[in-house]
C-alpha cells in the first residue's frame, strides 16, 4: 500500500516541480528587468538627450497641450511611446513629480543634462504667464532649426574627414608595406636613388621602426589637449583658432552669430527677464567670445545702458548686427530684430555650406591625386632611369 500511494503522489509532485521551475524562469526574467532598470535609474541624472530628440518631445507635449490633455495625462503618454529606456524612465519621475503638486520647471531641473538651461527657462516663463502649450511650441521651433543647422554642417563635413582618414590611412599603409619592398629591389641596384625616392624610403624606415611611438604619442597629445581645452585659458585658444581658420572660421562665426541672436530673442519674446536670458544665451553658446559679451551686456543694462551701445563696443559683433540692434530698440522690436538677424546669418551659413559641399569634391581629388600621385612617382623615379642607376 506504501507504494502504491508513492506511485500515485508521483505525478502531483512532478506537476509541482515544473510549476516551481516555470515559476523559477519568471522570477530570473523579472530580476533581470529589474536590474536593468535599477541600472537606467542610475543613469538617468548623468543621461544626455540629443537636441533632435528633446526638440520632438517638446512639440509633442506642447501639441498634447493645445489640444486640452493635462500635463501629466501628456507625460504619460510620451512615456509610453519613448524608446529611450532612460529617456523612459527620466520622463517617468518627472511624471510622478509633477502629479505630486511639483512645478513642471523644478522637476525637469533635476535632470540638467536631459533638459538644458534655455528649456527649464522657458518653462518658468509659461507657468507664470499661463502660456506653456505656446511657448513650448516656440522652443521646439528653436530645438528643430538648431538641430537642422547642425546637421546640415555635419553632412558638409562627414565627406571631406572621411577621404582624409582614407588617405591617411592609405599612405601608412604604403609606407610601412609597400615601399620597404621597393627599396630592397632598389637595393640590389648599387647607385645612389633620386632624392624624392631615398627621402621617401627614408621616412618609410623611420616610420616602420617607430610606428608604435608615434601612436603613442599622437594619443598622448589628444589626451593633454583635451585636458587643455577643458581649462579657461585653453578654451580661450581654441575658440581664437577655430575663428581664424579659413572659410570655416567664417562659418562657424556666422553659427554662432545666429545661434546668439536665435536663443535671445526666443527667451525674450517668452518673458524671459533681460538678465536671465543673457545668462542662458553665454551657458547656451559654448563659445567664450559670446560668454564675454553677455556678461558686458548684462554689465551695461543693470547701470542702465543699452544692448545696441555695449554690442557696438564688441569686436566680435559685425556692424550689420549693431545697426539692426540699435533699430530694433528704437521701434521697439527688439525680439523681432534679433529673429531677422538669425534668419539673415542661418541663409549665410546655407550658403557657405552649399558651396563647400560643391567646391569640396574636387578639391580632395587633386588633394588625393598628389598625394598618391607624388608616392607613386617618387618609387618609380629609378625604373625611369634605370639607365642610369644600374650603371648603363
Amino acid at each position: 500500500m506504501a507504494l502504491l500511494s508513492t506511485k500515485q503522489s508521483s505525478p502531483a509532485s512532478k506537476e509541482g516541480l515544473r510549476h516551481k521551475t516555470k515559476g523559477s524562469s519568471v522570477g530570473f526574467w523579472e530580476s533581470q528587468r529589474l536590474a536593468k532598470e535599477k541600472s537606467y535609474e542610475k543613469k538617468a541624472k548623468r543621461h544626455k538627450i540629443k537636441l533632435d530628440q528633446l526638440a520632438v518631445f517638446t512639440q509633442q507635449i506642447s501639441s498634447m497641450l493645445e489640444a486640452g490633455l493635462p500635463l501629466v495625462s501628456s507625460l504619460e503618454a510620451l512615456q509610453d511611446q519613448t524608446e529611450d529606456p532612460i529617456f523612459r524612465i527620466i520622463i517617468r519621475e518627472v511624471r510622478n513629480d509633477v502629479s505630486q503638486g511639483t512645478a513642471f520647471s523644478a522637476a525637469c531641473s533635476k535632470y540638467p543634462k536631459a533638459f538644458n538651461n534655455l528649456f527649464i527657462s522657458m518653462v518658468e516663463a509659461g507657468e507664470a504667464s499661463g502660456g506653456l502649450a505656446e511657448i513650448l511650441g516656440k522652443v521646439a521651433e528653436y530645438f528643430e532649426s538648431t538641430s537642422k543647422l547642425i546637421k546640415k554642417v555635419k553632412s558638409a563635413m562627414t565627406y571631406p574627414v572621411a577621404v582624409i582618414g582614407l588617405a591617411v590611412i592609405l599612405v601608412n599603409v604604403l609606407l610601412i608595406f609597400v615601399i620597404p619592398v621597393f627599396a630592397e629591389m632598389f637595393a640590389d641596384f648599387g647607385k645612389e636613388l633620386p632624392g624624392p625616392t631615398q627621402a621617401l624610403i627614408d621616412l618609410s624606415e623611420w616610420l616602420k621602426g617607430n610606428v608604435l611611438y608615434v601612436i603613442g604619442a599622437g594619443f598622448v597629445f589628444f589626451q593633454l589637449w583635451t585636458r587643455f581645452v577643458k581649462t579657461p585659458k585653453g578654451r580661450r585658444f581654441q575658440d581664437a583658432m577655430l575663428f581664424k581658420l579659413p572659410v570655416f572660421g567664417n562659418l562657424l562665426k556666422k553659427i554662432t552669430l545666429s545661434r546668439f541672436c536665435r536663443t535671445y530673442a526666443t527667451l525674450l519674446r517668452s518673458g524671459v527677464p533681460i538678465l536671465r536670458t543673457l545668462e542662458i544665451v553665454a551657458a547656451s553658446s559654448g563659445r567664450t567670445q559670446i560668454e564675454d559679451a553677455s556678461k558686458l551686456i548684462s554689465k551695461a543694462i543693470s547701470e542702465g545702458g543699452q544692448v545696441s551701445e555695449t554690442i557696438a563696443q564688441i569686436e566680435f559683433f559685425p556692424p550689420m548686427m549693431k545697426h539692426m540692434t540699435k533699430a530694433g530698440e528704437q521701434t521697439g522690436n527688439v525680439d523681432g530684430m534679433m529673429n531677422k538677424i538669425a534668419d539673415f546669418y542661418d541663409s549665410e551659413a546655407d550658403a557657405i555650406i552649399s558651396s563647400l559641399t560643391s567646391l569640396i569634391e574636387p578639391m580632395l581629388i587633386v588633394f588625393l591625386g598628389v598625394v598618391v600621385g607624388g608616392i607613386v612617382m617618387a618609387m618609380f623615379l629609378p625604373i625611369f632611369n634605370l639607365s642610369s642607376v644600374a650603371g648603363g
